[in-house]
C-alpha cells in the first residue's frame, strides 16, 4: 500500500505547466494556488488584470489534488438552518449560489477544455438511521415548497439497491446535479488555463509577510523569492491558512480528512456497488463519502477523528473496515493507497468572502469545496476588479473565539461528541 494520494499517483504533472519567476509588481497578488486562487486568477487575467499566484509548494500540493472529487450543490450547514439563521432572502441567495457553483464548474470545464473525467451523474445522500431517512423526506418536501426545487428524489430502502450495492442504509436522497471528477487532472487543467490567460504561476514562492505600501497605496508581499508590489491581495489558502495574517487565521481552523482506494474492480463488481455511478455520502456526523474512480476502483473518505496528523496505516485500516461493513463484497480486496488532506472550517460552518485591513480572503468550504471554492474565487475576483459590488457570501459575518489563536485545541472534544451522536442517533 502506498501512503500517497491516489489521484497524484495516477496522473503526472503536465510538462507544459509553467512555473514563473515572481514579478516585481502586479495588480493582484493571490496567496494560494488551489481552486479558489486559480479561479480568481483566471477571472482576473481574462479581464486584463495582471495577477500572480503565489504557491508555497507546487500546484496541487494542497487539498485541490487530493480530495474526493465530489461535485454537489448545497452547503455544509443544512439549508433550513441557513434560512433560520440568516433569513429567507439571504438564505435563498446562498442556496442559489451553491447551484451556481456547480454550473460555474461545469462551464469552466467546457470553456477551458479541461479533461478531468467528469461524470455528471449526480449524487446520493444515504440515510444512516431510519430517522435520517424521515428527515430526508421532509427535506425534499421543504425544498419543493420553499425553493420550488423539484429535482431531488427520495429513494426508500426497498429501492435503494438500484443506487448502491449495500444493505446498511435506510434510504437515500438523489441530487441529480453535479457528479465526480479527477481532482488532480482538474487542478492541473485549471492551472494551465490560468497560465494561458496570462496569469503568473509562481510555485515554491511562500508569502512571508504582507504589509501596506507607503501612503496605503497597495501592498508589499514579501516572499522567499523577493518582494512583490500589489494593488490588491487575496488570501486563498482555506485549510492551509497559517499566521501570515493573524486576524484571518483566527477566522478558520483545519480539520483532517482521510481517504483510501482499492485495487481496480471488475466491471460487474463496479455495477454491483454503484449501478448509476453516482458520488455517494452518508448522514453520519463522522460521514463517509465514496465513489468509483475513473479506472474502476472504490475510493472512500472519512474519519473518526478531526486531527490532521493521524497515522496513514491506521487510518487505512479503520477506513477499510468501514468500507467492508458498507460493501461486504470488498472483503479481501487490497487497499492500494492511503492519504490525507485538510479541510477549512469557519466557526459558523459557512463559507464566506471577507476583508481584513484591505486583504481579501475567501474560504470555509467545510468539505464542499470542489464546486464552492472555484465559485467564490470567481465572486471575489469580480469584487476586486469592480465587475461586481456584492455577493451573498460577503454578507456572512465572520465568527471566532476569544480562546482561539490558530491552534484548534477544541477538536478532540468535538470529535468525542460526534462519536457519541453517531452512537445514539
Amino acid at each position: 500500500m502506498k501512503t500517497v494520494p491516489f489521484w497524484k499517483d495516477d496522473v503526472s504533472r503536465p510538462a507544459k505547466l509553467p512555473s514563473h519567476v515572481p514579478p516585481r509588481e502586479v495588480d493582484v497578488a493571490i496567496v494560494g494556488g488551489g481552486y479558489t486562487g486559480l479561479h480568481a486568477a483566471l477571472r482576473l487575467a481574462k479581464q486584463g488584470i495582471s495577477v500572480a499566484v503565489l504557491e508555497q509548494g507546487q500546484i496541487g500540493n494542497g487539498a485541490s489534488a487530493v480530495n474526493g472529487g465530489q461535485v454537489a450543490p448545497g452547503l455544509k450547514l443544512p439549508i433550513q438552518k441557513i434560512f433560520q439563521k440568516y433569513g429567507p432572502e439571504l438564505g435563498r441567495q446562498l442556496w442559489d449560489g451553491s447551484i451556481a457553483a456547480v454550473e460555474h464548474l461545469e462551464q469552466t470545464l467546457t470553456a477551458e477544455q479541461i479533461a478531468c473525467d467528469y461524470t455528471g451523474g449526480g449524487g446520493i445522500a444515504l440515510a444512516y438511521r431510519p430517522s435520517h431517512y424521515d428527515a430526508m423526506v421532509k427535506d425534499a418536501e421543504w425544498l419543493a415548497r420553499e425553493l420550488d426545487f423539484q429535482h431531488v428524489e427520495v429513494v426508500p430502502r426497498e429501492r435503494l439497491r438500484e443506487e448502491v450495492g449495500s444493505d446498511v442504509y435506510y434510504g437515500g436522497l438523489i441530487e441529480p446535479m453535479g457528479g465526480g471528477l479527477h481532482p488532480a487532472k482538474y487542478v492541473y487543467g485549471l492551472a494551465q488555463a490560468t497560465a494561458r490567460a496570462g496569469a503568473c504561476l509562481c510555485e515554491h514562492t511562500k508569502a512571508l509577510k504582507i504589509s501596506r505600501s507607503a501612503g496605503n497605496a497597495g501592498f508589499q508581499v514579501t516572499t522567499g523569492r523577493g518582494a512583490i508590489k500589489a494593488g490588491q491581495v487575496l488570501m486563498a489558502t482555506n485549510g492551509y491558512t497559517d499566521d501570515l495574517v493573524k486576524a484571518i487565521q483566527r477566522r478558520i481552523f483545519t480539520v483532517g480528512s482521510y481517504m483510501i482506494t482499492t485495487a481496480p474492480l471488475s466491471p460487474s463488481m463496479q455495477r454491483e456497488l454503484s449501478p448509476k455511478n453516482r458520488v455517494m455520502y452518508d448522514t453520519k456526523w463522522f460521514l463517509n463519502y465514496f465513489r468509483l474512480t475513473p479506472d474502476g476502483r472504490m475510493s472512500m473518505g472519512g474519519r473518526n477523528d478531526l486531527s490532521s496528523g493521524l497515522d496513514l496505516i491506521e487510518s487505512a485500516r479503520n477506513l477499510g473496515e468501514a468500507l467492508v461493513r458498507i460493501f461486504p463484497h470488498l472483503k479481501g480486496v487490497p487497499i492500494t493507497h492511503s492519504w490525507t488532506g485538510q479541510l477549512g472550517l469557519t466557526f459558523n460552518v459557512m463559507p464566506y468572502i471577507g476583508q481584513v485591513d484591505g486583504i481579501y480572503h475567501a474560504f470555509g468550504y467545510a468539505g464542499h469545496g470542489v464546486a464552492l471554492s472555484g465559485y467564490l474565487g470567481k465572486e471575489v475576483a469580480d469584487l476586486i476588479s469592480g465587475q461586481s459590488s456584492a455577493s451573498p457570501f460577503t454578507r456572512i459575518s465572520p465568527e471566532t473565539s476569544v480562546f482561539y489563536h490558530g491552534r484548534a485545541w477544541f477538536l478532540p472534544v468535538v470529535a468525542s461528541y460526534y462519536r457519541f451522536l453517531d452512537a445514539v442517533s
